[in-house]
């Protein structure tokens, strides 16, 4: 490194009279502003170069975002429309379900898909249980035909996008954050699903043209503390024992509303404990099932008093009955583009079987069709949200949707134990614990 004295030497000596200080200084000025506007230069050359590469970088991010999206581009909606497409049947449906992929979504996409209707399904395939199972059901549904598209109904952009392909003539919401007990770890998560989903997929459904017809489930945890029995449509439902409840009757609230302003053809079902072949494992029976085979215990709550718990238990083929049902008699919306032109239809029916079981019992009938002695461990019943009784009036289902439940407890658990025992590779006893 030159020292001061050096610098300020001339390059060739005796052409420069050392004692001329003020020519000195004045060059090295000049010198220092020369050198520091070329770093200056470089600077903003350096900067504008980082930022072309943080563009590019911004770039090739989001050409793989759109490249590698499970939605979207022409073979995509190919598919979409294909789906949708009705078959052998004049004056068909065609039917977007979300949570195509769940319990209920499986079995209703496959009623709707074996009559000839068009059908396209949307699920997030969430952890919420085993998602191997879910996967297992859209396996199941692409064989019939059924595209299922791997979405959120909180995905604004994915609806529209599916509205803009296909023109739906109805919307089977059965998209949901199920379980009364989860909502005690995970809150936020139902207000996600039940609230914000259910707002999201109207929005999408008002803004269409047309504008499809929309049945959607809610739950017979509306009725929460309500004593009086079997629940009714016109009982009151404003003292939810959950907060799966309360966000489900928060949707009928919501659904009302945009029947109200949008012109919108609402229908709410209230299920009562559904339970079949595919169905879901945080539900008792299924878990019951597992723990009998495995040799574990089960633990079976009971009530006030020493009082066993019942359920409406609704087998699964009755459900989608009443589902298709509600499809086949929704009036038409009376909305285009957001804007209501008169009033449409809204109902909320009751799915039940209208003959509560005591728990205890649907453990003794499990135990016949598995043949082993469930482990049985009694107790209390916790503050977790869950009632004691559920028992449904289907005066009003039975009349407009020609709704008829058939299968009682001990024949759809018969059919439930044989899928359990064929999904699962229970093939013979000797694989039994």
């Amino acid at each position: 490194m030159p020292s001061l004295q050096e610098e300020l030497l001339p390059s060739t000596p005796g052409k420069f009279k050392i004692d001329q200080r003020g020519h000195a200084v004045n060059r090295q000025f000049h010198r220092c502003f020369a050198s520091t506007s070329t770093l200056f230069l470089w600077a903003l050359f350096l900067v504008a170069l980082t930022a072309s590469y943080l563009s590019f970088q911004s770039f090739i991010d989001s050409g793989n975002r759109y490249f590698t999206a499970s939605w979207g581009g022409i073979q995509w909606e190919k598919r979409v429309r294909d789906s949708a497409q009705v078959h052998r049947r004049p004056g068909g449906l065609s039917v977007l379900v979300t949570g195509a992929a769940g319990f209920v979504g499986t079995h209703v996409s496959l009623a709707l898909k074996k009559r000839g209707d068009g059908v396209v399904g949307v699920d997030n395939f969430n952890n919420y249980y085993d998602p191997s199972l879910k996967k297992a059901r859209k396996s199941l549904l692409q064989g019939h035909g059924v595209f299922v598209v791997e979405g959120d109904v909180n995905d604004a952009r994915l609806l529209a996008k599916l509205f803009d392909v296909v023109a739906f003539t109805h919307v089977m919401h059965l998209a949901a954050q199920a379980g009364v007990r989860y909502a005690m770890e995970n809150p936020q998560s139902y207000v996600h699903s039940n609230v914000a989903g259910l707002v999201t997929l109207l929005e999408a459904c008002k803004s269409a043209n047309p504008q499809p017809a929309v049945v959607w489930a809610s739950s017979s945890s509306v009725y929460g503390l309500n004593e009086k029995s079997p629940f009714s449509e016109a009982d009151r439902t404003d003292r939810p024992a959950s907060l799966y409840a309360a966000t489900k009757k928060a949707g009928e609230a919501i659904t009302h509303t945009y029947n109200h302003i949008y012109g919108l053809s609402i229908t709410g079902l209230r299920f009562f404990t559904v339970y079949g072949p595919w169905g879901r494992p945080d539900m008792a029976y299924f878990s019951f099932t597992r723990n009998i085979l495995q040799g574990k215990p089960i633990t079976i709550y009971r009530g006030k008093n020493r009082v066993d718990l019942a359920r409406d238990f609704t087998y699964i083929d009755d459900i989608v009955k009443g589902c298709v049902g509600s499809l086949d008699t929704a009036g038409r919306s009376t909305g285009s583009g957001g804007r209501k032109a008169g009033p449409a239809p809204y109902r909320i029916f009751n799915l039940g079987n209208t003959s509560p079981v005591t728990v205890p019992t649907l453990v003794s009938i499990l135990e016949r069709h598995l043949k082993v002695k469930a482990k049985r461990n009694v107790v209390d019943m916790p503050g977790n949200g869950d009632v004691p009784f559920t028992h449904a009036n289907i005066t009003s289902a039975r009349r407009q949707l020609g709704y008829k439940p058939t299968t009682d407890l001990q024949t759809g658990l018969k059919k439930f134990v044989k899928w359990y025992l064929s999904y699962y590779g229970y093939n013979n006893r000797n694989n039994v614990n």
